[in-house]
C-alpha cells in the first residue's frame, strides 16, 4: 500500500484527549453543550470549522458540529490522533422503519454506504460498531426504561436524494433508519483500532407521507437535549470506568 501524503497529528499547540469523548453531528446539539461546559472547567480548542472542548476535570472531551460523512471522518482522524480510544457519536436520523417514531433511539450496528469517504479505508472484512460500546449504551438506556432498536442504517452523501424506491429497497432489506455520517465513522474507527458507537434519535419519518420535518418543532428538541445530557452522564461513567 502505498504512504499517504499527509497522515493525521498533534499540532504543537494541540491538547492531550482523555480516552473517552462525544462526536454531536449536529449544529443545534453543538451549540445547546457549548452553553453549558464554562472556562475554567473546559478548555475551548478549535477543530477545522468546528470546535472541541476538553475537561480534564472530569476525564472527557467532546466535539462538534461534524455534519457528513467527510467532516466527521476528519474530525474523528483528528481526534484519534489526539489521544481519544472511545468515542460516542450522537445524531439525527430519518426513518425507514414503520416500527420506529419520532424521538425514538436507534444504536446502528453497521451501515450501509452511499458515500464516498469510507472507501479511503479499506478493511479485509466488514465493519460494525464497537460491541463494547454498544453494550454499554444499551444497558445504560434499558436501566432509564428507554428502549433502543438496533440494526443497520443507510449513509448517504446526498438527503436531497432520498427517492422513494431507495426507501422502499432499503426498507425491504430490514434497514432501519437513514443518516450522513455513520458509515465512515465506523470504517475509520476500525481502521486505526478505536472503539466507536453511534446513538441517534429520530428526527423525521420517511415511511410516512406527506415527509415532515419534526426537528424543527421544540417538542423533538427538548427531547434530544434531555438524551444528550444522560448520555453525557453516561460518558463520565465511562470515563471514570477506563481508568478504573
Amino acid at each position: 500500500m502505498s504512504d499517504v501524503v499527509v497522515s493525521p497529528a498533534r499540532g504543537k499547540n494541540d491538547p492531550h484527549l482523555p480516552e473517552c469523548g462525544l462526536l454531536l453531528i449536529n449544529p443545534a446539539e453543538a451549540s445547546f453543550l457549548a452553553r453549558d461546559c464554562p472556562a475554567p472547567l473546559w478548555r475551548r480548542h478549535f477543530l477545522f470549522n468546528s470546535n472541541l472542548y476538553v475537561s480534564g476535570a472530569r476525564g472527557v472531551f467532546w466535539a462538534g458540529p461534524s455534519v457528513g460523512a467527510p467532516m466527521a471522518a476528519l474530525s474523528l482522524e483528528k481526534l484519534i490522533a489526539l489521544g481519544a480510544r472511545r468515542v460516542i457519536a450522537f445524531g439525527w436520523c430519518g426513518a425507514l422503519a414503520s416500527s420506529l417514531r419520532v424521538g425514538d433511539l436507534v444504536l446502528p450496528g453497521s451501515a450501509c454506504s452511499e458515500e464516498g469517504t469510507s472507501a479511503h479505508y479499506p478493511m479485509a472484512s466488514p465493519v460494525e460498531a464497537s460491541p463494547h460500546l454498544r453494550a454499554g449504551l444499551r444497558q445504560a438506556w434499558a436501566a432509564q426504561g428507554e428502549q433502543v432498536f438496533e440494526g443497520q442504517v443507510w449513509t448517504t452523501d446526498a438527503p436531497f436524494r432520498e427517492t422513494r424506491e431507495k426507501v422502499a429497497r432499503y426498507q425491504r432489506q430490514g434497514v432501519l433508519a437513514v443518516e450522513m455520517e455513520c458509515a465512515a465513522l465506523f470504517q475509520v474507527a476500525a481502521f486505526r483500532g478505536i472503539e466507536l458507537a453511534a446513538l441517534l434519535v429520530v428526527s423525521d419519518l420517511l415511511w410516512q407521507e406527506p415527509w415532515r420535518p419534526a426537528f424543527q418543532g421544540r417538542e423533538f428538541r427538548v427531547r434530544s437535549r434531555s438524551l444528550l445530557a444522560a448520555l453525557f452522564l453516561y460518558l463520565e461513567r465511562l470515563a471514570v470506568g477506563a481508568k478504573e
